[in-house]
């Protein structure tokens, strides 16, 4: 079987698929590796590394796409200006793709329509559920651990004032006021970043037991007015919630939005749309200079002014878009995805085969195109027009 590692063509994006030890990891289990020349360079990991691992190193990535039986990509396939083609049209039937494709965003509904129609078996790594046995497979919770880190740092540098309380000779110049929507892995580490970095920490999340764990970072909790039994869902992700639901956390919300100087969006419901939870008016609230970071954006997004992959400024407010922040930390963000990756393909592959067994949990979490048809239960709801 050979696996094709590519170099990552979103702008920014300095991560890979596969580092040198993994590569040699996949040769010692029998795997034939291509890698695409300079693939690992950004997060570097270098050509000769690769070579040494057991790599055959390929010029073109067409020819990596041709020969390889299964692509293993960090980010959804995009359109390649270089080629002038979509990935998608350099794959082939049959083909096994393992990347994040994040199927229920919008943005990316007319890509899975084309893996479909091209035949190609995908597999969304956002879709890992977490469970006991998938947690070395789980690259979401890897790469969300990254973007909480970078994502405050990112926030810190938008910021147009200090974040610490800082003493002068003329005065004190009061700490930064950070709020935190969804208290997940992402959220915890942006947390404790922002407490590092001397800011007053807030936060808010509909189940209970995030909602303590941010508290026991030193975290001031906004009550979201959510019911616990409504607010959890399988595996103690967040639920889906009613459109009234909604309405009442967005109004809890509305009442510090705009005493906020950083809010950190990372509210998730798994396979589905991100809720939208900031609106314009709540934005048009905040302070000229405030600064949001929508690490919910390749899910939708959490502020419903956020514009995917881009830093905007709407109403004087910094919004960070970027969907690739784990990118911007490729070196560390590349040693951990590429031990996900290989735990995974290691899960999926017997006897040198890909074996998907459709009534394993993890199979059926990540399987998003088949036998020309698209599966995947939240981009099937997000497709017919129906909002997490």
């Amino acid at each position: 079987m050979i696996i094709g590692i590519l170099k990552e063509i979103m702008h920014d994006e300095g991560r890979v698929s596969a580092t040198p030890e993994t590569v040699a990891k996949y040769v010692a289990d029998g795997f034939q590796v291509l890698v695409e020349h300079g693939a690992g360079t950004d997060a570097h990991f270098f050509d000769e590394a690769y070579a040494a691992a057991g790599a055959e190193l390929v010029s073109d990535c067409a020819e990596v796409y041709r020969r390889s039986d299964l692509i293993l990509k960090v980010k959804e396939p995009l359109f390649n200006k270089e080629k002038n083609l979509h990935e998608i049209d350099m794959m082939h039937s049959g083909q096994y793709l393992i990347t994040f494709i994040h199927p229920a965003s919008p943005v990316n509904h007319a890509m899975i329509r084309k893996m479909a129609l091209r035949g190609v078996i995908g597999l969304t790594l956002d879709g890992v559920p977490r469970i006991s046995r998938a947690q070395k497979m789980d690259a979401l919770t890897s790469m969300s651990t990254c973007a909480g880190y970078k994502g405050i740092l990112i926030a810190a540098s938008d910021l147009a004032k200090f974040m610490p309380q800082i003493f002068t000779a003329v005065g004190m110049i009061k700490p930064c006021n950070v709020l935190v929507i969804g208290t997940g892995v992402a959220g915890l580490q942006a947390l404790a970043t922002a407490k590092r970095l001397g800011a007053v920490i807030h936060a808010a999340d509909i189940r209970p037991d995030a909602a303590e764990q941010a508290k026991s970072l030193g975290a001031k909790i906004v009550d979201t007015t959510v019911p616990a039994e409504a607010a959890v869902g399988r595996g103690g992700y967040a639920n889906h919630l009613s459109e009234d639901l909604l309405a009442h956390e967005r109004e809890a919300l509305r009442a510090v939005v705009p005493n906020m100087d950083v809010i950190f969006c990372a509210a998730l419901v798994p396979s589905r749309v991100a809720p939208i939870l900031l609106t314009d008016e709540m934005v048009a609230s905040m302070a000229p200079g405030s600064v949001i970071i929508d690490i919910s954006i390749d899910q939708g997004g959490n502020c419903q002014l956020t514009e995917p992959g881009e830093r905007c400024v709407k109403h004087g407010v910094v919004i960070e878009g970027i969907k690739n922040i784990p990118g911007l930390l490729p070196t560390s963000s590349t040693w951990m995805f590429a031990h996900n990756m290989y735990h995974l393909v290691s899960y999926l592959v017997k006897d040198g085969k890909m074996a998907l067994d459709r009534q394993d949990d993890i199979v059926t979490g990540i399987l998003t195109t088949i036998d020309g048809e698209i599966v995947h239960r939240g981009a099937l709801e997000a497709m017919e027009g129906k909002r997490a």
